[in-house]
């Protein structure tokens, strides 16, 4: 019988022990996330940490991508800010709720193989950006309580910490991989801040963790139509961060793992993440390449580790919040800068020379706008329109017509290369109407006939003819572009040759 739910990954050979450590590293890795991402919507840290309960739980549960970690993200908090302000947490929640909701019709429709449109210098720039900005957020991590930059004795101890952690990371594989070095550099670090009476600043210092089981809670907002009207534009919006971040991340984890994960599988798992997370008092999310990252350099491959992770989150803020507040940030701040370093894709810096120029330009203004915008969909995007832009360009200016004049004086055209809007004004300046034969042949075999404007520019080509007395016959048009031309003969009046059918005798004896 079928099993639909591969909770436990069966038919994967894979490590229990190096899931559970791999889950419970990126647990206290997740921490620091979820509670600066809610700040930074405005709400209480406990949104944020509900929310990456629900979201690791659900989608290493039902997700498309075993071993990717989802959490409250900054990309979904950036959206939600104005909202707070204005209207309130309840509206956050239904929100939430209605981009879920979104999201799964995302799936049913099958919506995901779309990020198959995305260009490979858009996901470079989607990743470098990505890594520029996790670093960029833990330079606030040298900073005091007041904002001031960290100086003196203090600096140096918080800088001394954190080197260490990246240096156990570093390192710690090249001798042994029994244990996650990431793990190990959080226990090492935290063990010599306290077996040393270290004063230096502490995940307690940020914001408390502590708090109960996940609070069941219907938004308290009017069901009205006005209500949506408030709630479906920033609805729209978390959907569509959400998904086109997480399916991105899942291509980047399918890349490292050399594994296929399911985007409409992953489409359908964010949204009823993002649905119950609403219900439980939570801001919402997506996928978070930095912890899925620490998770697969972990050697996890299964969904066990993602669960691991949300059911310690949860563990940490029911009954150890009190012990998780004094893991230093030296330990975490560390780890996400490796997470950073490993992140950017050092290799498309070698292509700059390498890769035409149009690629090296979309793959720097997307990293750009990332870095500076922290918009991430927007980014994603720009990219994909600049890349469309720059193909269409490409393949407009390829089309070329061959001629020549047949033993019946016909002349034939033959054409290559697509005939379509971008490139309908190159295909009318192949044609000399006046001083060709009264018959014309126009060959399609090494092309195709794609849009409403290239219809419209065979339109214009056979009144240029018929105007002095001349006819066009097209040729070799596959049947797509037969049917389209079929469904548009209202407007043009052309003879297609049909082609020949040829029969094979076969010799069966």
């Amino acid at each position: 019988m079928k099993r639909y739910l591969k909770l436990f990954d069966f038919d994967y050979t894979y490590s229990a022990k190096t899931e559970i450590l791999s889950g419970l590293t990126v647990a206290l890795a997740l921490v620091p996330e979820a509670v600066a991402f809610a700040l930074i919507a405005g709400l209480s840290p406990l949104t944020g940490l509900y929310a990456a309960v629900v979201m690791a739980f659900i989608t290493s549960v039902f997700g498309g991508r075993p071993g990717m970690i989802s959490g409250a993200t900054g990309a979904v908090a950036v959206v939600l800010v104005n909202l707070v302000l204005d209207h309130g947490v309840e509206y956050v929640f239904a929100t939430v709720i209605l981009a879920g909701i979104i999201q799964i019709l995302a799936g049913v429709l099958r919506l995901g193989k779309f990020i198959r449109l995305v260009p490979h210098p858009v996901i470079f720039g989607f990743v470098n950006g990505l890594a520029i900005i996790i670093f960029m957020s833990q330079l606030d991590q040298f900073k005091a309580a007041d904002g001031s930059w960290l100086s003196g004795p203090s600096l140096y101890l918080f800088l001394g910490l954190v080197l260490l952690s990246m240096a156990i990371i570093y390192g710690l594989p090249k001798l042994t991989k029994a244990v996650p070095s990431s793990l190990t550099a959080i226990l090492v670090v935290f063990g010599i801040a306290v077996g040393f009476g270290i004063d230096t600043k502490t995940v307690g210092d940020i914001a408390s963790i502590k708090g109960g089981f996940l609070p069941f809670h219907l938004p308290e907002v009017p069901f009205a139509l006005e209500t949506l009207q408030i709630i479906a534009p920033y609805a729209f919006i978390v959907a569509g961060v959400g998904l086109i971040e997480s399916l991105l991340t899942l291509n980047i984890v399918d890349e490292i793992t050399e594994t296929r994960g399911s985007a409409n599988k992953e489409a359908l798992a964010q949204g009823v993440a993002n649905t119950l997370s609403g219900l439980f008092s939570g801001m919402g999310g997506c996928a978070m390449i930095g912890q899925s990252l620490i998770n697969v350099s972990n050697g996890a491959r299964a969904r066990l580790s993602g669960i691991v992770a949300a059911v310690a989150l949860l563990g940490f803020v029911m009954f150890g919040s009190s012990l998780i507040e004094q893991v230093p940030m030296a330990a975490l701040t560390g780890l996400m800068i490796m997470v950073a370093i490993g992140t950017f894709e050092w290799a498309s810096l070698k292509t700059f020379t390498k890769m035409p120029r149009s690629d090296v330009f979309v793959m720097v203004v997307v990293t750009l706008v990332t870095v500076f915008l922290h918009n991430l969909a927007l980014a994603v995007i720009i990219g994909v329109i600049i890349a469309a832009l720059v193909f269409a360009w490409d393949n407009a200016v390829r089309i070329r017509a061959r001629k020549h004049i047949d033993e019946l004086g016909i002349k034939h055209y033959e054409i290559y290369g697509p005939l379509f809007f971008a490139s309908v004004s190159a295909f009318s300046e192949k044609f000399d109407v006046l001083n060709d034969p009264p018959e014309v042949i126009i060959d399609f075999a090494e092309s195709r006939v794609v849009d409403m404007s290239a219809i419209e520019a065979l339109n214009r080509i056979t009144e240029r003819y018929a105007k002095v007395g001349k006819k066009v016959h097209l040729r070799h048009l596959s049947n797509d572009c037969k049917r389209l031309i079929a469904n548009a003969e209202t407007i043009i009046d052309v003879n297609v040759i049909e082609d020949p059918t040829y029969k094979v005798v076969r010799d069966f004896s």
